[in-house]
């Protein structure tokens, strides 16, 4: 037994080897982690429990057949974060440069099986140089049964997408499938084809953080929900993400009790929104007076801002908050905004996580644009998936809800389940000044002097939230320094709700 416990400790200690340690020191360069400290960096002291340790590739072509490590290039398994089960993978860059093989995916695949069957979420440290190229169609095969997975595990357990090195060709496709993509500036970035493939196809002259770095995919193309500064910190962010997510879609949303979790009073938000209603004011500073510990996760902070999208808790209830931004594009929607808040609603609703919403909308944006990029369809995934969601929906109009976005931004119509309001909450299909110039328009030709006085009159008759309240549209309009009062006991009284849906295969979302 003595000679066979050598010999396990001998493989043992060659797959933590990894590249071997030039290679481990070359990659740490830079302030990058190897894939097991990324692990241990991720889960409780001592609870990481290690797969397929001993996994070999099977290639024989190209004189593979002689350069085989010992894990393959991958750490997979599973442990516990803030004492809650969690699978994850880790790719080593240090062996054959982090590349896929066969037997690379098939631990992937393992860990991400097991996690479906019972319940709990998967992260992925992405570090790779794509399929390995001397597998030919088994690396491609690999990777279409990661992608399968993937999609099987969509809106059953939550999915992160860690980015740490590079993340190429259809490498970026897992990441793309899962609920959320964190990258490191700097060190990793995303893309469908690389600079020299683009310089010899286009003449277009790029580099690989210019064309899918961090700063890119999280401010222009929307494919990253998370920046950060090292790995350390994405790390961290991370585990505090997965604080906010129930297990699996069985799950209701974890509830805390913490130093501010009671009801009281938030006398700051009657003087937060400016009297003139034109003037913009954050979104954000008025959402961190109602939240706890006025704290709020945001999603996709660095794009699309004229929406806000994250987790926070309200009374220790986890939610998700949706709102519109009036400091930036005055808070109308467009494209961009609708797209990332229909992601982030339908995300929530999968996994029972309660929409809390804050309205404060002008309407669509406007434009040439707008219209040829596909505002129409864009805006509608907004609205389908707000009508799609059976979660606890809460809706606040602080301000302006006007147009269609009034309808989409969770309104009573599509079955939101408490609807409250401000008192100078304005709910009309325009502002006074446009409808009245559709309205008066041969009036004002004949007397233009009465333009003012009929906007006066507009606004009185139809900018308010009276109107709206006398019909049912809303529930209450309520004194702003009561908004954290009201939304704890929406959310006490829905936290039983159970609406569930026709009975389908699946809807057809605009896409």
């Amino acid at each position: 037994m003595k000679e066979k416990l050598l010999e396990l400790a001998e493989k043992n200690r060659q797959s933590l080897a990894g590249g071997g340690e030039a290679r481990q020191k070359k990659h740490c360069e830079g302030g990058r982690f190897l894939a097991r400290q990324r692990l241990e960096l991720l889960f409780d002291p001592d609870t990481f429990v290690e797969l397929d340790r001993l996994v070999t590739h099977t290639c024989s072509d190209f004189g593979m057949q002689d350069k085989k490590i010992t894990g393959d290039g991958v750490v997979t398994g599973w442990g516990l974060v803030n004492g809650r089960k969690v699978f994850a993978f880790s790719q080593d860059f240090t062996v054959f440069g982090g590349s896929l093989s066969l037997a690379h995916a098939r631990k992937i695949c393992k860990i991400m099986d097991m996690a479906m069957d019972v319940g709990a979420p998967v992260v992925g440290f992405n570090d790779s140089g794509g399929a390995r190229i001397q597998e030919g169609v088994d690396s491609l095969g690999g990777y279409a049964e990661i992608f399968f997975r993937n999609t099987e595990a969509s809106g059953v357990i939550p999915q992160i997408s860690l980015i740490m090195g590079p993340c190429a060709g259809g490498a970026v496709y897992s990441p793309a499938i899962t609920d959320f993509i964190g990258m490191v500036n700097s060190t990793s970035y995303m893309f469908v084809t690389g600079p020299d493939v683009i310089r010899e196809v286009t003449n277009e002259v790029v580099d690989l953080q210019s064309l899918g770095g961090a700063a890119v995919h999280n401010e222009v193309s929307g494919v990253a929900h998370f920046r950060h500064e090292n790995e350390m910190f994405a790390i961290a962010h991370t585990k505090v993400l997965l604080s906010y997510l129930p297990q699996n879609n069985r799950e209701k949303v974890p509830k805390i009790s913490g130093s501010d979790v009671l009801p009281r009073k938030t006398e700051r938000l009657r003087h937060l929104i400016p009297e003139n209603q034109n003037k913009p004011y954050d979104m954000l500073e008025l959402i961190r007076q109602v939240v706890d510990e006025e704290e709020i996760l945001e999603v996709m902070p660095d794009y699309a801002n004229n929406i806000v999208t994250g987790f926070s808790r309200i009374g220790g209830h986890s939610v998700g908050i949706i709102a519109n931004n009036p400091a930036y594009l005055a808070g109308v929607l467009d494209i961009n905004s609708s797209n990332k808040g229909a992601r982030f609603v339908r995300f929530c609703d999968a996994f029972n996580i309660p929409l809390v919403t804050f309205v404060d909308v002008p309407g669509f944006l406007p434009g040439v644009q707008q219209e040829y990029g596909g505002i129409i369809k864009n805006g509608a995934k907004l609205l389908y998936a707000y009508c799609e969601a059976t979660v606890p929906k809460l809706t606040l109009i602080t301000r302006k809800a006007y147009g269609g976005a009034y309808d989409v931004m969770a309104s009573k119509h599509i079955r939101a389940d408490l609807n409250l309001a401000y008192p100078n909450a304005e709910i009309a299909v325009m502002g006074a000044k446009g409808a009245v110039n559709i309205l008066y328009r041969d009036r004002i030709k004949a007397e233009p002097n009465s333009k003012d006085r009929l906007i006066r009159e507009y606004e009185e008759a139809f900018a308010n939230p009276y109107i709206a309240a006398s019909r049912g549209y809303l529930d209450e309009v309520i004194d702003p320094a009561d908004t954290r009062n009201r939304l704890i006991s929406g959310l006490d009284m829905l936290v039983t709700k159970d609406k569930p849906r026709r009975a389908r295969k699946h809807g057809n979302i605009p896409l």
